[in-house]
């Protein structure tokens, strides 16, 4: 059995030096994927772009993530992380330059929207960390992964003004992005030759086919092409976000092209999934030791679609509110909002630990419940308020929320080994089509309005939770002569 203890500062142990590896290499692809946001009063200026086309750039910088979080998913399991993250880096670090030093509109936005998927970073890590932790301590080691690595967006919001006064004359901003885009062309670099995907004697289990996941059950195989509709409904709202009716990005006929390509899209990955399930429809039966539920992936897809999904929808509105609401300035406002993105620091690593000691789908349900409360008690949140209530009642909540993201990958690495990176994939791809709806939403109701629609969807999960396995024992894995290796998972 391993100690669930986890002692970060030793970096002496090559799991440790690992995780710190992972990490920041994590952190960098969140400084570069939004590494626009500080800079957007320098774009608007250099570009003369109106708040619609401004607006667009900011969406198109989320647009490509849902669909490349599977993709990166697929690519880890099957070439490994130190491989994917290396090239992830330095392909993303490429297009980050190429985004500082465009000399259009069109160019930018079409930049932005490649760098959109340098935002499927995150699951690269999850594979990784998994490999390198055993069960008992693998929720510490992700939420450490997941928490610190978040804090990159704050750390370029809160740094790169500075680094473009720094650099300084109307380029300064072209300057301070095309540095971020630098160090992590270098860090992709320095990752390959540090990183290994296992630890030395472990084996790093592939899946046997490609192309989806291998579920154990007809039933389970309709179920996941099920699941899988909500991201391409995603797509299409953010489409129609920036066609003709809403934001004007697109013109009627691309829209609908986009529409007809994401249909086609989605034949295709249904037909895939048919492909490598070609046992299931011909009811060959999986062994018994290899078998998984798809219901965890689900549950974990909704959870971390009411989680991580909120968070990206809250950052983006809560420095307005609070501005709004207790007539603040733009400056104050976003400090007392930042509040919500800093918990990831510790929050995360919260969650994460939490599951480790006190089991994995009661430490679930504690945090999803602990949200729904705090997005309720957020709706009440009005003018009367005193700013510093509300300000302790957005970090409380924002506890839960982020602790919440750590519990459910705590889980992930535990279902399947061989398929973590689509598993990762899946789940990460939720917490995105979470934000596109909450923040759908957002648009037609009031804040108020708006986190009891998050609380209500908390609720739902919260139930689904409830149906959650824990794991047990060991999954078995296959190793490449044919021989079966357990792996524990509790």
């Amino acid at each position: 059995m391993s100690s669930s203890n986890l002692n970060l500062l030793d970096i002496k142990q090559d799991k440790i030096r690992l995780l710190h590896l992972s990490w920041f290499a994590f952190f960098l692809t969140f400084v570069v994927w939004f590494n626009h946001a500080p800079m957007l009063a320098a774009i608007k200026e250099a570009f003369d772009l109106t708040g619609q086309q401004v607006k667009a750039l900011m969406i198109l910088n989320v647009a490509l993530t849902i669909p490349a979080r599977v993709i990166i998913g697929m690519l880890v399991d099957r070439l490994g992380p130190r491989i994917v993250f290396s090239s992830l880096l330095v392909i993303g670090g490429g297009i980050c330059c190429g985004f500082a030093f465009a000399n259009s509109y069109e160019m930018i936005a079409m930049m932005r929207f490649f760098m959109g998927f340098i935002g499927a970073g995150f699951v690269i890590g999850i594979r990784l960390v998994g490999e390198w932790f055993p069960a008992k301590q693998v929720g510490l080691a992700e939420g450490v992964y997941g928490g610190w690595g978040n804090f990159g967006s704050a750390a370029a919001a809160m740094t790169l003004p500075t680094v473009a006064l720094m650099f300084g004359g109307e380029d300064g901003w072209r300057y301070a992005i095309a540095s971020t885009g630098v160090i992590a062309a270098l860090y992709g670099v320095f990752f390959y030759t540090r990183a290994r995907n296992t630890p030395k004697g472990s084996t790093y289990f592939k899946p046997k086919k490609s192309g989806g996941l291998v579920v154990s059950s007809r039933r389970d195989l309709y179920f996941y092409i099920a699941m899988c509709v909500p991201m391409y409904l995603a797509l299409a709202v953010l489409t129609w976000k920036l066609s003709p009716s809403n934001l004007g990005l697109l013109t009627g006929v691309a829209a609908n092209i986009i529409y007809l390509g994401l249909g086609a899209l989605f034949v295709f990955q249904v037909s895939q999934i048919l492909r490598v399930n070609s046992d299931v429809l011909k009811g060959i039966p999986m062994p018994e030791m290899q078998r998984f539920k798809f219901k965890q992936v689900a549950i974990l897809n909704v959870s971390y679609f009411v989680t991580f999904g909120s968070e990206l929808a809250v950052v983006s509105m809560l420095p307005l509110f609070f501005m709004e609401t207790f007539e603040l300035s733009a400056v104050k406002a976003g400090l007392l909002a930042s509040g919500f993105a800093f918990m990831n620091l510790v929050a995360r690593p919260g969650g994460g630990y939490l599951s480790d000691k006190v089991g994995r789908r009661k430490s679930l349900t504690i945090l999803v419940a602990g949200l729904a409360v705090g997005y309720m008690v957020l709706s009440q949140v009005d003018a009367g308020w005193p700013v510093w209530l509300a300000v302790i009642a957005t970090m409380c909540c924002s506890f839960f929320v982020q602790a919440g993201e750590g519990a459910v990958f705590a889980i992930v690495p535990l279902v399947k080994r061989s398929m973590t990176g689509q598993i990762a994939g899946m789940t990460g791809a939720y917490g995105n089509v979470g934000a596109v709806i909450f923040l759908t939403v957002l648009s037609f109701v009031d804040a108020s309005q708006f986190f009891m629609v998050i609380a209500a969807c908390a609720g739902v999960v919260f139930i689904a939770v409830q149906f959650l396995e824990e794991p047990q024992g060991h999954v078995a894995e296959l190793n490449d002569d044919g021989s079966v290796a357990l792996v524990e998972v509790s």
